[in-house]
């Protein structure tokens, strides 16, 4: 995982050390040593993250943070205030001014490294919607996005998970009247009480006495319906080992006990935010472009769209020096299908294919039909290894359970992979491309239903 975080402080002392600390996890950093200048770095660069300390003279840290909020261009990235104040009123000042999350001076390795990269998920995710969206505009020849400036955070759906009624009782009390709290006191039946509900974020308890906090987290993850559902944890101050590695499995943020009200109201407030605006976006790429650039049959986006958008991906990639895969699937053996039992059955077919394609990819990845039954999928940020997991997830998918089409007719369906990274050295989509196409004909010419890696 890499980023580019711009660090922000009067002192460079500071500065040097936040730097030191983020150049050894491979991140790339920017410094800015006032308000002002911070907002020139961010006019001239891609930022990922900024590191944004409060007391600063000129400019403070809260009014460049509200600068950049208000700012269309710059009010998706993620700031993290880093300050010496500790009164909790100085933090909820920091969260309302639009800062996405809060450290106090000196910030312990633990929680920086795990704020930044649980934030560079996020913007990760965001940032590919974005390009979506951009996409879209440029193909539809209309304006794609929402007017995002109106969402809020009133009104909230949340779910409250914790096996202490009286514990889960007391946090829905610091919620309500502003929000609809709902609370499962028995963890297990998560998955059955939660997938008809339309809830905005969940508050995970980590003291549940016999079930693991985790457990509950992973699940929610592993669910479609609330695999981008924002999760807090509720966790006590020895509970930090296991915040990592909920953080690692994809939770939000969390919040340490004792509980202070008005930080619980900012924390959840900029989630559901996130969630909202996460919502907004995708609203806004399948509104503006469904008739133009989404395959009827399949419901992937198709041929057009991903011509546009592999060229502006693959720049980006080149730009930023972050790694791009792609990769072609072809149908084994299709024609048969549609000569043996008939075109409606052929369409039914790849239907349920881009059913479970799309169910197999992460939330970043990009399919499209490219064409009868070949398809490609688009990867952002991911390496070699990465992209072998996902294709070879995607085989056995495809390979493991038959098809059904009607009441009787099962198939046996496999599909071959191709898989090619883009390089650093003037790649072009066409290149890029041709080498995902011929790993593609090498793996049909090895006997399909296997995945092969472009050797160039």
């Amino acid at each position: 995982m890499t980023a580019r975080i711009l660090v922000v402080d009067d002192i460079p002392t500071n500065v040097k050390l936040l730097d030191a600390r983020l150049t050894s996890e491979y991140f790339d950093v920017l410094t800015a040593f006032s308000g002002a200048e911070a907002l020139e770095v961010c006019a001239s660069n891609n930022v990922d993250i900024i590191l944004l300390d409060v007391m600063m003279p000129g400019m403070d840290g809260f009014e460049v943070c509200r600068r950049l909020k208000a700012n269309p261009a710059t009010h998706h990235i993620p700031v993290i205030m880093v300050t010496a104040l500790d009164q909790p009123s100085d933090r909820i000042k920091g969260l309302e001014a639009g800062a996405d999350d809060f450290l106090t001076k000196p910030p312990d390795d633990m929680q920086l490294l795990a704020r930044v990269k649980s934030l560079v998920r996020l913007k990760m995710l965001t940032d590919e919607l974005r390009s979506r969206a951009r996409t879209g505009r440029e193909i539809a020849d209309e304006e794609a996005m929402l007017a995002l400036g109106n969402i809020n955070s009133e009104n909230g759906r949340i779910l409250v998970i914790d096996d202490n009624e009286r514990s889960a009782g007391r946090l829905s009390e610091l919620l309500v009247p502003g929000h609809h709290v709902d609370i499962i006191t028995d963890p297990v039946s998560v998955a059955m009480n939660i997938a008809d509900k339309d809830y905005e974020v969940v508050l995970v308890s980590m003291n549940m006495a016999d079930f693991d906090p985790l457990r509950v987290c992973s699940q929610l993850r592993t669910l479609e319906q609330t695999r981008n559902l924002p999760i807090i944890l509720i966790a006590d101050e020895g509970d930090r080992p296991k915040v990592v590695r909920g953080l690692e499995l994809g939770v939000n943020d969390f919040i340490v006990r004792p509980i202070e009200k008005h930080e619980l109201a900012a924390r959840v407030g900029t989630q559901i935010r996130r969630h909202r605006y996460g919502i907004a976006l995708r609203d806004s790429v399948n509104n503006t472009m469904a008739m133009a650039v989404i395959d009827e049959l399949t419901g992937l986006y198709n041929r057009r769209y991903f011509e546009r958008h592999v060229a502006l991906m693959l720049e980006k990639a080149v730009e930023q020096e972050r790694e791009l895969a792609l990769v072609m699937l072809d149908i084994d053996y299709f024609k048969p299908v549609n000569d043996t039992h008939g075109h409606t059955v052929g369409d039914q077919v790849l239907k349920e294919f881009a059913q479970r394609l799309k169910r197999s990819l992460r939330g970043i990845d990009l399919a499209c039909r490219y064409g009868g039954e070949e398809f490609v999928v688009l990867m952002p940020d991911t390496s070699l290894a990465k992209a072998q997991n996902v294709a070879e997830r995607v085989r056995r998918t495809i390979a493991e359970t038959p098809f059904q089409v009607g009441r009787e007719l099962l198939l046996d369906i496999t599909v071959s992979l191709g898989v090619a990274m883009a390089n650093q050295q003037g790649d072009t989509p066409e290149a890029l491309l041709k080498r995902a196409d011929m790993a593609l004909y090498r793996a049909k010419d090895q006997g399909r239903n296997q995945v092969v890696f472009d050797a160039a």
